[in-house]
């Protein structure tokens, strides 16, 4: 199909809506008021978080029987609720912990199962299962944002700690729990010391038992639970009032934050909100060498504001939070808000300078350019959209982002087309004689050289189309150069070290985890059977101590565990990285032989976060019976999953266990790899203690932290490579953790790279009714493969998911140069101008607002790329790669879009236009 006069002159015609605008310029001025306000209005509706919000819908089925042996409890027990539950709607997972007596299967459904109909369900299906006799059955469904806020240390240097207690109870548990958004207060420490028998059953019940010291001290502490849809930073915020009341009514106790989310989360979004603030004070003084006038800067500046008003509106609803993803979105946006209203007041000055007045100069520009950015905006939006549509638990998380740029650029575009050509009348004015022309000069110096170029690289079209296809095969081989990540690791200056102790006279009756298993199971959190943002549920189940014929002593248990909580400590406080250390010995649900440290490092500290804990892993003390490992505070809650997991899967328990000790025994040894563990080992002196379970197979885990020089996706590959020089025939290889939702999130973003990418074209074929031009304008797209993965290179940054962001974003903006350049070049040649002319008079005309459009939006990228504050590691990656990006396909295109273009007019010639 070729492109007719009448046709482009309709499509050129049904895009000017800047024609009414310039009729109604009073009621385009007076709605674009009313938007503002509105927006001011949506904005201080807005919450803060560090995440977008995501419901993860889960059941615990846990059941207890008379059974004695492991393998008797998972054939007459996990089996048929497993077979039971796997028919079921929505279900995403399964997974199962078996004990002798006792199992709990988790069922994990897709995002948006409403968690109500699941729990009814299984429990009709559960109920109706023929279980063996005096069975004890419990349906839990589990709402995972219902976490933990923040902590206080409560400590008195005249009351003992059963006074202390009590008035902890009394006044202070009372006065927080009443607060908006507190689902409760658990009181921790203060457990008892004296001999005496205590039952533990299963990991789901209330807490029990518990020491908590705070800077080497004895102290209670009283932790805050915020509802499921309650806000993280509303709710300590109402802590901390309450607390600071507390204070000076309680004169005699000293309440000390301990540990709270909210510390980051403020951090990280004030960071981001002030590179967002500097991409746009960036963006615009970029505008003013380009154009010199302070009217069309000041023109094009608006935009930004104005279209970022008008985000917050679809922002407030759709109910999204100013958190790291959307405040992300706004700033890379900001470059590429600002470049529609250039484009427009740049062409109107332009039309002003060759001696239009205003009025003709708007009508006349905006004409021309019409098409040409509402092409550009609609191409972009294409890309966005399927983020924003993306399924499963990767489209939620970057919904969001997706939208909210769609609608920043959808709004742009409105600003540009309406409000732009309406100021222009009005301020832009024609400039005197007398105006200084010395910039003039250097411009018009530009134009000429890139016109010479041009016209070199269209008498050797060879040469320019072999350059650009060695540049897209460099691009490519840097690739494997790049280290291959997930989440950068973030410099939080807070971690986790979490320890367990051995039961010494636990007998091999009970489902207590194997000694030679790492820790606790699979470093996982046994609380609530927490699931992570990204995928996989995880639960374990604590073991029933009174069973034991020979009754065991929570108290010796804490004691002993105490007493690997004071050495820990002593090392950990030696650090002069540190500043406070928060202990909790004891777990929640009355398991002795576990603790966590929660470390503070000090803010002027002068090394990073993964250097201390590199440190700490090197000089803890090596403990008889007792693992420790250094967890990260994760991205998303992972439910103290370790980043690296892995998992074995087969019938043979036996080749499980020691290909698993195989696999271990290898990594352990290479550099890099800290805190492996194997969850699920299920055989000591012969007799099988616990059996895990994977969607009906039986699986073992090795899990590992990962030091700061090495990036998640080498360590899966190398972690794949020893494993499958060790594993028997019959045991089977499968990723789990990071590993697993790296992968998933990799082949989420290609399909959805392929529908944009299809979106695009289709857009581009609807506007240009010709498949030529956008086969044209699509080829410019791979020029940014090359700057932006070399840009990865340099500044070593991973190319993970972050940066993964920056090449669907680069993908959604470098199309607007080509569209520039092939649409002009199309209007030029319907007014009666030869091919070779017209594509030599469009590529210096539009070198301006390429070159204008294509500084701001570096610019804008200059602040987030540059790294600074907290959370930087995540938004740099996002800006150095779409910085690169942008850098080689503006040079490119500038040269080779105008090559492609002659050469498929060659081959397909237009026709002629009389």
């Amino acid at each position: 199909m070729v492109q007719t006069k009448t046709t482009q002159t309709s499509a050129r015609e049904s895009f000017n809506i800047s024609k009414l605008a310039i009729k109604f310029s009073w009621l385009t001025v007076c709605f674009w008021i009313g938007v503002t306000v509105a927006g001011v209005l949506a904005f201080s509706s807005l919450k803060y978080a560090l995440f977008p919000d995501i419901t993860f819908p889960v059941v615990v089925v846990t059941v207890q029987a008379p059974l004695s042996s492991t393998l008797d409890t998972e054939e007459k027990l996990t089996k048929p609720i497993e077979e039971g539950l796997k028919s079921l709607v929505g279900l995403e997972d399964i997974r199962s912990s078996t004990y002798p007596g006792q199992t709990a299967v988790v069922s994990s459904f897709v995002v948006g199962t409403s968690l109500e109909t699941a729990t009814n369900k299984i429990s009709q299906i559960v109920n109706q299962l023929n279980l063996p006799k005096d069975t004890n059955k419990k349906i839990i469904p589990l709402n995972l944002n219902e976490s933990a806020t923040v902590s206080y240390a409560v400590e008195s240097s005249v009351r003992d700690i059963d006074n202390l207690r009590q008035l902890a109870k009394d006044k202070i548990v009372p006065a927080i729990a009443k607060l908006p958004g507190v689902l409760k207060v658990s009181l921790l420490g203060g457990g008892t010391l004296k001999p005496q028998l205590t039952t533990v059953t299963n990991g789901l019940q209330p807490p029990t038992g518990t020491l908590v010291r705070f800077n080497g001290q004895d102290a209670l502490a009283f932790q805050v639970i915020k509802k499921g849809d309650a806000n993280t930073l509303e709710v300590v915020s109402g802590v901390e009032k309450e607390v600071q009341q507390l204070k000076a009514t309680l004169k005699d106790v000293t309440l000390t934050l301990a540990a709270t989310q909210a510390e980051y989360i403020r951090n990280a979004t004030h960071s981001t909100i002030d590179a967002l603030i500097e991409a746009i004070i960036l963006s615009v003084v970029v505008i003013f060498p380009f154009l010199w006038n302070w009217q069309a800067t000041l023109i094009s500046a608006l935009a930004i504001p104005i279209s970022l008003l008008g985000t917050f509106i679809v922002m407030a609803i759709y109910g999204f939070n100013l958190e790291t993803i959307t405040l992300l979105a706004l700033a890379l946006v900001i470059g590429s808000i600002v470049d529609d209203a250039i484009v427009d007041v740049e062409n109107i000055m332009r039309h002003i300078e060759n001696g239009k007045t205003p009025r003709e100069a708007a009508l006349i520009a905006t004409n021309e350019i019409g098409l040409t950015v509402t092409a550009a905006t609609l191409t972009a939006v294409a890309v966005f959209l399927p983020i924003g549509l993306m399924g499963g638990v990767i489209g939620q998380f970057f919904k969001p982002f997706g939208i909210t740029v769609s609608a920043a650029m959808l709004t742009s575009l409105l600003v540009a087309r309406t409000l732009s050509p309406v100021l222009a009348i009005y301020w832009l004015k024609p400039k005197s004689s007398s105006s200084p022309q010395k910039q003039g000069r250097i411009w018009l110096g530009f134009e000429q050289a890139y016109r010479n170029l041009l016209a070199w690289s269209l008498q050797h079209r060879l040469i320019v189309v072999g350059l650009a296809v060695v540049s897209l095969i460099a691009g490519i081989a840097l690739i494997p150069l790049i280290p291959k990540g997930f989440i950068p690791k973030l410099d939080r200056g807070e971690f986790n070290i979490v320890y367990t102790s051995l039961v010494p006279s636990l007998p091999a009756a009970l489902g207590q985890e194997v000694p030679g298993g790492g820790g606790q199971p699979g470093g996982r959190e046994t609380q609530r059977g927490r699931k992570d943002k990204l995928g996989s549920s995880s639960l374990s189940v604590a073991v029933d101590l009174s069973a034991d014929p020979s009754p065991i002593s929570i108290s010796n248990l804490l004691n002993d565990s105490l007493d690997v909580a004071k050495k820990l400590e002593k090392v950990v406080r030696n650090s002069p990285a540190v500043a406070t250390v928060f202990t909790t010995v004891g777990s929640r649900e009355g398991e002795p032989n576990k603790g966590t440290l929660y470390v503070k490092l000090k803010a002027e500290r002068k090394v990073k976060t993964a250097q201390v804990q590199d440190q700490l892993r090197a000089t803890l003390p090596k403990l008889a019976g007792v693992t420790t490992s250094v967890e990260d505070i994760q991205f998303v809650d992972t439910g103290g999953q370790k980043p690296l997991q892995v998992a074995l899967q087969g019938k043979d328990l036996q080749a499980l266990t020691t290909a698993a000790k195989a696999v271990k025994a290898r990594i352990e040894k290479i550099s890099g790899f800290a805190d492996v563990t194997i969850t699920g080992e299920s055989h000591q002196q012969d007799t099988i203690l616990q059996i895990e379970r994977l969607n009906h197979q039986r699986v073992v885990y090795i899990g590992a932290n990962l030091g700061q020089n090495l990036t998640l996706g080498n360590a899966t590959d190398i972690v794949v490579s020893e494993a499958q020089a060790v594993i028997p025939a019959g045991v089977s290889l499968n990723l789990g953790g990071d590993s697993a939702r790296q992968n998933q999130v990799f082949g989420s973003f290609g399909t959805t790279l392929g529908l944009s990418a299809l979106c695009i074209i289709v857009v581009l074929i609807w506007l240009f009714k010709s498949w030529v031009d956008p086969i044209v304008i699509g080829l410019s797209l791979p020029l940014a493969i090359v700057g932006a993965l070399l840009a990865l290179l340099f500044t070593k940054s991973d190319f993970g998911m972050i940066s993964l962001i920056g090449f669907v974003f680069l993908l959604g903006i470098t199309n607007k140069n080509a569209i520039l350049i092939v649409d002009y070049i199309n209007q030029l040649r319907d007014s009666g101008i030869e091919k070779t002319e017209a594509i030599l008079k469009a590529g210096p005309v539009r070198l301006r607002p390429i070159m204008m459009t294509t500084a701001a939006t570096i610019l804008g990228m200059v602040p987030i790329a540059l790294g600074l504050g907290a959370g930087s590691e995540l938004r740099s990656p996002m800006a150095v790669s779409i910085a690169g990006g942008l850098v080689s396909s503006t040079i490119l295109s500038l040269f080779v879009v105008p090559v492609f273009y002659a050469i498929l007019d060659d081959w397909f010639p237009r026709r002629k236009v009389n």
